[in-house]
Protein backbone atom coordinates (compact mmCIF):
# COMPACT_ATOMS: atom_id res chain seq x y z
CA UNK A 1 0.00 0.00 0.00
CA UNK A 2 1.17 3.71 -1.03
CA UNK A 3 2.06 5.55 1.83
CA UNK A 4 -0.01 9.04 1.69
CA UNK A 5 2.24 11.98 0.87
CA UNK A 6 1.70 15.80 1.69
CA UNK A 7 1.92 18.59 -1.16
CA UNK A 8 5.27 19.89 -1.45
CA UNK A 9 6.19 23.57 -1.57
CA UNK A 10 6.84 24.45 -5.36
CA UNK A 11 5.26 21.39 -6.72
CA UNK A 12 1.63 23.28 -8.23
CA UNK A 13 -0.06 20.54 -5.75
CA UNK A 14 -2.80 21.84 -3.49
CA UNK A 15 -4.55 20.91 -0.03
CA UNK A 16 -3.42 20.70 3.44
CA UNK A 17 0.28 19.08 4.55
CA UNK A 18 -0.17 15.67 6.33
CA UNK A 19 1.60 15.77 9.56
CA UNK A 20 3.45 12.74 10.92
CA UNK A 21 1.23 9.38 10.61
CA UNK A 22 -0.90 11.17 8.00
CA UNK A 23 -2.81 13.68 10.67
CA UNK A 24 -4.27 16.65 8.49
CA UNK A 25 -2.87 20.32 9.35
CA UNK A 26 -5.72 21.84 9.50
CA UNK A 27 -6.12 25.23 10.42
CA UNK A 28 -8.09 26.21 13.81
CA UNK A 29 -11.20 27.37 13.88
CA UNK A 30 -14.81 26.73 15.44
CA UNK A 31 -18.35 25.28 13.73
CA UNK A 32 -18.86 22.66 11.41
CA UNK A 33 -16.42 23.58 8.55
CA UNK A 34 -13.46 23.45 9.73
CA UNK A 35 -14.10 19.77 11.05
CA UNK A 36 -15.39 18.98 7.95
CA UNK A 37 -12.18 20.31 6.27
CA UNK A 38 -10.11 17.70 8.74
CA UNK A 39 -12.49 15.16 7.83
CA UNK A 40 -12.10 15.35 3.72
CA UNK A 41 -8.20 15.87 4.07
CA UNK A 42 -7.95 12.42 6.29
CA UNK A 43 -5.73 10.40 3.80
CA UNK A 44 -7.32 6.93 2.75
CA UNK A 45 -9.22 4.80 3.96
CA UNK A 46 -9.20 7.34 7.32
CA UNK A 47 -11.38 9.91 5.65
CA UNK A 48 -14.62 7.63 5.55
CA UNK A 49 -13.97 6.47 9.72
CA UNK A 50 -13.59 10.24 10.16
CA UNK A 51 -17.05 10.32 8.53
CA UNK A 52 -18.61 8.02 10.37
CA UNK A 53 -17.54 8.92 13.72
CA UNK A 54 -18.89 12.58 12.40
CA UNK A 55 -22.21 11.42 11.88
CA UNK A 56 -22.91 9.34 14.67
CA UNK A 57 -21.68 12.26 17.13
CA UNK A 58 -23.96 14.78 15.14
CA UNK A 59 -26.69 12.62 15.39
CA UNK A 60 -26.47 11.50 18.92
CA UNK A 61 -25.94 14.90 20.56
CA UNK A 62 -28.07 17.26 19.34
CA UNK A 63 -26.51 20.72 18.94
CA UNK A 64 -23.17 19.10 19.25
CA UNK A 65 -20.01 22.13 19.42
CA UNK A 66 -17.38 21.17 16.91
CA UNK A 67 -14.21 22.57 16.30
CA UNK A 68 -10.67 22.12 15.71
CA UNK A 69 -7.47 22.71 17.58
CA UNK A 70 -4.24 21.02 17.89
CA UNK A 71 -4.95 20.03 13.98
CA UNK A 72 -7.70 17.47 16.01
CA UNK A 73 -11.23 17.97 15.86
CA UNK A 74 -12.72 17.89 19.18
CA UNK A 75 -16.76 17.36 19.74
CA UNK A 76 -18.21 19.35 22.90
CA UNK A 77 -21.20 20.75 24.51
CA UNK A 78 -21.61 24.66 25.32
CA UNK A 79 -20.75 25.60 28.54
CA UNK A 80 -19.12 22.42 29.62
CA UNK A 81 -16.40 21.68 27.31
CA UNK A 82 -15.17 18.71 25.13
CA UNK A 83 -15.68 15.40 25.49
CA UNK A 84 -14.23 13.92 22.88
CA UNK A 85 -10.67 14.38 19.86
CA UNK A 86 -10.23 12.84 17.00
CA UNK A 87 -6.13 11.98 15.96
CA UNK A 88 -4.90 10.16 12.94
CA UNK A 89 -1.96 7.81 13.23
CA UNK A 90 -0.09 5.63 10.70
CA UNK A 91 -2.38 2.82 11.44
CA UNK A 92 -5.15 3.87 13.13
CA UNK A 93 -7.75 6.81 13.99
CA UNK A 94 -7.47 7.60 17.22
CA UNK A 95 -10.82 8.81 19.47
CA UNK A 96 -10.03 10.04 22.59
CA UNK A 97 -12.92 10.02 25.36
CA UNK A 98 -11.50 13.06 28.00
CA UNK A 99 -13.63 11.58 30.91
CA UNK A 100 -13.49 7.76 29.53
CA UNK A 101 -13.05 6.55 32.67
CA UNK A 102 -16.20 7.41 33.81
CA UNK A 103 -17.96 5.82 30.64
CA UNK A 104 -20.03 2.46 31.29
CA UNK A 105 -18.15 0.14 30.11
CA UNK A 106 -14.60 2.29 29.85
CA UNK A 107 -13.41 2.65 26.14
CA UNK A 108 -10.97 -0.55 25.88
CA UNK A 109 -7.43 1.54 25.49
CA UNK A 110 -6.16 3.67 28.35
CA UNK A 111 -3.89 6.15 28.51
CA UNK A 112 -1.05 7.84 30.49
CA UNK A 113 -3.58 11.21 31.47
CA UNK A 114 -6.06 10.47 34.43
CA UNK A 115 -9.41 10.06 33.09
CA UNK A 116 -8.98 9.81 28.87
CA UNK A 117 -9.47 6.22 27.26
CA UNK A 118 -9.06 5.46 24.21
CA UNK A 119 -10.62 3.58 20.61
CA UNK A 120 -8.04 2.77 18.00
CA UNK A 121 -10.12 1.92 14.82
CA UNK A 122 -7.73 0.26 11.73
CA UNK A 123 -8.01 0.27 8.25
CA UNK A 124 -10.50 -2.20 8.37
CA UNK A 125 -13.01 0.74 10.00
CA UNK A 126 -14.75 -1.62 12.39
CA UNK A 127 -16.15 -0.62 15.30
CA UNK A 128 -19.74 -0.88 17.18
CA UNK A 129 -21.51 2.04 15.95
CA UNK A 130 -24.14 1.31 19.21
CA UNK A 131 -21.66 1.63 21.83
CA UNK A 132 -19.83 4.19 20.21
CA UNK A 133 -23.30 6.28 20.72
CA UNK A 134 -23.26 5.32 23.86
CA UNK A 135 -20.31 6.50 24.78
CA UNK A 136 -20.42 9.99 23.55
CA UNK A 137 -23.93 10.21 24.89
CA UNK A 138 -22.04 9.44 28.24
CA UNK A 139 -19.27 11.68 27.44
CA UNK A 140 -21.70 14.66 26.76
CA UNK A 141 -23.35 14.50 29.64
CA UNK A 142 -20.26 14.47 31.75
CA UNK A 143 -18.44 17.68 32.41
CA UNK A 144 -15.99 18.28 29.82
CA UNK A 145 -12.40 19.18 29.22
CA UNK A 146 -11.49 23.35 28.87
CA UNK A 147 -9.07 24.00 25.94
Amino acid sequence: MKKPRSPKAGSGETGPVLLSGGNPQIAKGEGDAPVQAYIAAMPGWKSEVGRRLDDVVTRTVPGVRKAVKWNSPLYGVEGQGWFLGIHCFAKYVKVAFFRGTMLDPVPPIASRSGDTRYLHIGEDGAFDEARFAAWVRQASRLPGERM
